[in-house]
Parts: structure tokens; sequence; C-alpha cells
């Protein structure tokens, strides 16, 4: 398209007005002067020389500063992002260093917002974002700084003030999570949203500069979130103390996984229709060398957060197969061992050719990696990535075993939808089974529909042998619990192995009754 006649003029203009103007043109100023003096004398000398600077002192020109770069925009709200946050952080940090000015950061989660996308779409989601967005700025100050970091989360900077104290946050966040708990009509639907609050005042924040005072205000939220929906949070001290201690965890768990302290222990499982092993569950633990076993609930976590999740998974399939692989050297009869699979390890898009890779180079066949797969990652629509994974890693021939079933929501159409081989049922329906029709009743539905569905089952947290002798009457095909054998390590697993095989040939089979 040719430019209009007066571009090249308005071009030259935008170019060579703001030199004219700007404190650039000051470079001149000696050549200026000298001219002056050979065309005018002393009198022309003066005057250019007082006349030019006051000039430019007049109209603030020499007070001029370069334009910020624009931060970039969210694509849903509008709002800065978090390059403009850390910027905006910097400089309220700065400010608020000396003197009496104060203020206070704070961050905004909106509660099983991954949720919402999933069951509503990305559309909805986005219209919530934005909804939320308006309604957080709309209850601030024009001066106030708002960011959104991702999904649901939001930030909020506030410019620095006189008067600023706890109970006026406490108040202010009371305030923004009202507004954005507010009914959000789309399309003839209501949405129902909770948000959970943390901040930190910027007096209170600990030494290390704005992002120390974000993580701050970050670990404030994470608190508020472990409350509950619809929590508020301040950052304390004490806070910060148990903050330091999870960082250090999440290091010492990191080391801890690279220099071997962190190897899988191996849980039996049997038959109860032979009495004969059926698999090993491989299971992470932490033998810390100064503080003994590190529980499960204390170092997973740490390693999740820290990123670790699929280095973890490499570590514990690399032994689990490693395990298999004596086991047949030394003779003992071993059909499998199940490794258990997170949601991160799951969205992999390469997962199906790295699993075929590990069971190759073992020389083992697929059939005899029983991959455990978390109830709630199926009940929650797992996106494509992980639909692919799992059908692909059944039709490999690996074993699908669907882990904790009965505490979350999957229905009979998503356990048609994945070759699930077996269904764990969770210790929960177990415990005290022989003595508590109700949980006779719950397990015998889920039995009545596993044999429908022609799944196999396996019990989990069998403790007592009248759970194991129930759970053979009702029908479920394998059980695993402190009652058939403890976590062990591998060099314990073959005395183990020899003991149980003796055992049987004493001992007469549980067999299934007609209930």
């Amino acid at each position: 398209m040719p430019l209009p006649t007066n571009a090249a003029p308005q071009r030259l203009r935008d170019r060579v007005v703001p030199i004219l103007t700007g404190p650039p043109v000051l470079a001149f100023l000696p050549a200026l002067t000298l001219g002056a003096y050979w065309l005018g004398g002393e009198p022309a000398l003066l005057l250019t020389s007082l006349g030019i600077p006051l000039v430019f002192a007049m109209t603030g020109a020499l007070s001029r500063q370069p334009e910020p770069p624009a931060a970039d925009k969210d694509r849903a709200t509008g709002l800065m992002l978090r390059d403009g946050l850390d910027r905006v952080l910097e400089h309220v940090h700065e400010r608020t260093g000396a003197g009496g000015l104060k203020s206070a950061c704070f961050l905004l989660d909106i509660d099983d917002f991954r949720e919402l996308a999933l069951r509503h779409g990305a559309d909805v989601a986005d219209a919530a974002a934005l909804t939320t967005a308006e309604r957080i700025t709309g209850a601030l100050r024009e001066g106030d700084a708002v960011a959104r970091l991702g999904d649901g989360r939001f930030a909020i900077c506030l410019t620095p003030v006189r008067q600023l104290d706890l109970e006026l946050c406490i108040q202010l966040a009371g305030r923004v999570q009202t507004a954005v708990e507010d009914t959000i009509a789309l399309g003839g639907a209501s949405l129902y949203l909770t948000c959970s609050v943390g901040f930190c005042l910027r007096n209170r924040a600990p030494a290390g500069g704005a992002a120390s005072w974000l993580d701050a205000a970050a670990a404030a939220l994470k608190d508020a979130e472990l409350a509950g929906p619809s929590s508020i949070r301040a950052f304390s001290a004490e806070m910060h103390r148990r903050s330091r201690t999870q960082s250090d965890l999440r290091e010492e768990a990191a080391a801890a996984l690279e220099n071997g302290q962190i190897q899988p222990w191996y849980q039996p499982q049997i038959s109860t229709d032979t009495g004969r092993i059926t698999g090993f569950e491989a299971l992470a633990r932490w033998s810390h060398p100064m503080h003994g076993m590190i529980p499960p609930d204390t170092f997973l976590p740490a390693l999740d957060e820290a990123g670790l999740s699929e280095r973890l998974g490499e570590v514990i399939l690399y032994h689990a197969l490693t395990a298999l692989k004596a086991w047949d050297g030394a003779g003992a009869r071993v059909p499998r061992v199940g490794v258990n699979f997170s949601g991160t390890e799951l969205r992999n898009p390469g997962l199906v050719e790295k699993i075929r890779w590990e069971v190759d180079r073992f020389d083992l066949s697929p059939d005899r990696l029983a991959v455990e797969i978390l109830e709630t990652v199926i009940s929650n629509t797992p996106d494509d990535v992980i639909c692919r994974n799992i059908a692909g890693l059944g039709a490999m021939g690996c074993r699908i075993d669907l882990d904790d079933f009965g505490t979350g929501h999957t229905s009979i159409a998503s356990i048609r939808r994945f070759p699930v081989s077996r269904i764990k049922i969770d210790r929960s329906f177990v415990m005290k089974a022989d003595r508590d029709p109700e949980q006779q009743r719950l397990i015998g539905a889920i039995l009545t529909m596993a044999e429908r569905l022609d799944i196999e089952t396996l019990a989990e947290g069998v403790e007592t042998v009248g759970e194991h002798a129930l759970l053979a009457q009702l029908g479920c095909t394998h059980v695993q619990g402190f009652g058939i054998g403890r976590p062990m390590p591998f060099d314990q697993t073959l005395d183990w192995i020899a003991a149980h095989e003796g055992k049987l040939a004493d001992a007469p089979p549980i067999r299934r009754g007609a209930g």
C-alpha cells in the first residue's frame, strides 16, 4: 500500500523534533556559543550560553527520562505479566526502603481453577479470569498494580502510602475476596468461585530484595490454601522459618535423589486363590544417613515442588527393572513389578518410547511392568497427551493398574476409555471390612463391577487374617498390605520370597466363596 504524500515529512519531523528539543542538542552548545561570539560578539555569546539552557529548563526537557519499555500484557485479562510485576515490585521496594512509606504485596489464587478449565473449557476459564481481574482492579485504588501470574493466580502491589498496617491489609484482602467470589453469570449459567489470599507487608518481608518479598507473599498464599478454600493468611516470621525449612528440604531431597539415598522398597502382592506371589510394588523410600527413614509424605511433595517428579520416576523404574532381572537370575518367581507414574510423567509426549527403550534394554517383556496410575489422574478428564500415553503403554503390553480406586470420581465410562488391567481398592474400604457390614457392601459392589468389566482387583492395606479371608471369599483376586508383607529393601526380598514359598506347602490355599 503506497504511503500518503505527507508521510515522509511527518516521519522526518518525528525523528528530528525529539533531537532538537531534547538533551542531545546540548552537545552542540559549544559550537552555537562560538558561532554567536563570531557573529555578534560578547553580548551574543552571553545570550546564547545562558539562554539556551534556560529555555530547556523551563520546558522540562532537561528532566525528561526515556520511557521504560511497555510490559507485556496478559491476553485474556489485559493485566501485566510477571516481568511487569517484577519491575513494579523493585520500584516500590526501593521507595519503601527508606522513609515512612509503606506497602504490601498480595497473591490471590482462584481455588480449583484448573478443574474449572477442564470442566467448562478454555473460553469459560478466560471469561472468568477477565471478570476476576476487573473485580480485583475495581476493589483497589487507581495507583495499585495488578498482574496475572498464570491460570487463576493474580498479584497486587499497593502503591506506597503513609498509613498501612496488618488490620488494613486484612480488610483489603477481605474486600477483594468478596468481590471475586460474587456469582459470575456466563451464557445463562452461574459460576461460583472461591479464592485464597496471602499477603506480606513490606516491613515484614525477609531480607533479600523484591524477589524475597514476593516469595513471602507466596508462602502466605500456600499457607492459606492448606487451610482450605476462601482463606486469608499474612506472612509471619514463623512462616518464614517454615518456608526456609521446606526450601532446605527440597535441596536436601534433590541431593539425596542423585546420590542414591532415595531408592525403591518392595511390597509383595499375592493371589487370594493360590497364595503365590503375583508381583511387588516399588515404593520410594529415603534412608537418611543421620535422621533415618524420612516419611514419603514429607519428601515426595518436596521433590514435586523442586520439579523432580519425573527424575524420581526414572530412578524408581531403573531400580525396579533391575530388581526383576535379579529375581529372574536367582530363580525367584516374580511375575511383575508395579511402578507409580505421576501426572507429570504421564504428560511427557515421549513417555511410551522411553518405557519401550527401558524394557528392551533390560530384555524384559512389557507385561512384566505394571504402570500404576492414580484414579484422580483419570477422573480429572486428562489431556490428550495423558490419554495417548496410557493407551500407548497398554498397547505396548504394559499392565495398567488404577491406584487408590474409590477415592476419586471415576465413572465406568472413564474406566472403559483406558486399557485398565486391574483396579486397586483403596485401604479406606478394606480397613475393618471383616467387622463392618457397610464396608463389605461397598467392596462387594466394586468387585461386582470389576467382574462385569473383566478387570482384576487388588485390595490395598490388608492387615489382618480376617480382612484377607473376607476379600478372598468376596472374590478379590489379589491382596497387598502389612498383613502380607511390609515394604522392604531389595536385599531382603529374596529371603522373604523363600520364606513365603516355604509356608505355602504347610498351609491350605484360601479359596473364593460364592459370595
